[in-house]
């Protein structure tokens, strides 16, 4: 069984600066395997005016900042980038790292974001299809000396990328999404991880049927690590986090009693019971949301529930 690991993501629409970095370097103190970025270039669901720093350009300033945990972006979105362009940014920032990237990437989802920047949304049927052919692209990059690609959304020819990133073959691509029918298609394809909300009921379902997807790829379904991102509360008292389960059930599309079976909310015993239903589902990478930054929440999660898995 692959070991549990165990992330922060911090939007960048609730800090400054300072405070990520700061954030940054103390989850690596603690002992947080993973640190992630969010990549919009709005706050998502709630005041836009509030300012929000790009996720890449945030990567390789906290690449700098910090020397062991893994960081990436969770996750980029396809749409915003091109993906040999994507490719040189990834690639620069394995190198700075020092090999340290976690490669996360999804189909894209928010529309007013396109359509505020005049950014192509399309449906999702076009945008698994520009996910799917920008990881070609985008591995091949990685890989070859030229690499060569003609699709229907992208195209590139003897197309040089060098330096090749530090890990190789190439950074472990993370997969977001939760899309049965085209998502799931393209991680058993492609992904190293595949990240996604839901209870772990929904985990366990969803991995029946990846599974079934990557024996038609020819691949070990149990070799890809999945994840779960997790708003999480630590308390006594679950009437304190009445507005955290409203905004997420909301944010979720869920009645509340459903979209507890999302979180990791309680007592340090109710969160690892939670967890342990997670991992029996087959969930090995739990990410925390500090949206807002709640750093109570973060440093007794890391002295009081991630010992018991280590």
């Amino acid at each position: 069984m692959s070991a549990i690991r165990f992330g922060i993501q911090t939007g960048q629409q609730f800090a400054a600066w300072d405070e990520i970095v700061r954030i940054w370097q103390r989850a690596e103190a603690l002992g947080y395997d993973t640190a992630w970025t969010y990549d919009h270039f709005v706050a998502v669901m709630m005041d836009p005016f509030d300012p929000t720093l790009e996720a890449w350009s945030c990567l390789a300033a906290l690449a700098v900042h910090t020397s062991r945990i893994r960081i990436g972006a969770l996750v980029t979105g396809n749409t915003y980038r091109h993906p040999a362009i994507l490719a040189k940014i990834a690639t620069t920032v394995d190198v700075i790292s020092k090999g340290r990237l976690e490669f996360g990437i999804g189909a894209g989802w928010y529309e007013p974001e396109h359509s505020m920047f005049g950014l192509p949304f399309g449906t999702v049927r076009e945008r698994c299809e520009r996910l799917d052919e920008a990881l070609h692209v985008i591995r091949g990059l990685w890989h070859d000396q030229y690499a060569a690609f003609a699709g229907a959304h992208y195209r590139v020819q003897a197309a040089i990328a060098e330096p090749k990133p530090v890990q190789q073959p190439h950074p472990p691509i993370t997969i977001a999404g939760a899309g049965e029918k085209r998502l799931l298609p393209i991680v058993a394809r492609h992904a190293d991880a595949w990240s996604s909300f839901g209870s772990p009921d929904v985990f366990r379902r969803k991995i029946e049927i990846l599974r079934g997807l990557c024996e038609t790829e020819q691949r070990d379904c149990e070799a890809i690590e999945k994840g779960v991102l997790v708003p999480t509360a630590i308390t006594d008292d679950l009437s304190t986090v009445a507005p955290l389960i409203q905004g997420y059930a909301m944010y979720q599309g869920l009645v509340e009693d459903e979209a507890r079976k999302w979180m990791l909310l309680g007592t340090v015993d109710d969160l690892c019971r939670q967890i342990d239903a997670f991992v029996a589902a087959g969930v090995r990478h739990f990410v925390v949301t500090l949206s807002p930054y709640n750093f109570d929440v973060f440093e007794r999660f890391a002295a009081e529930v991630m010992p018991r898995y280590r």
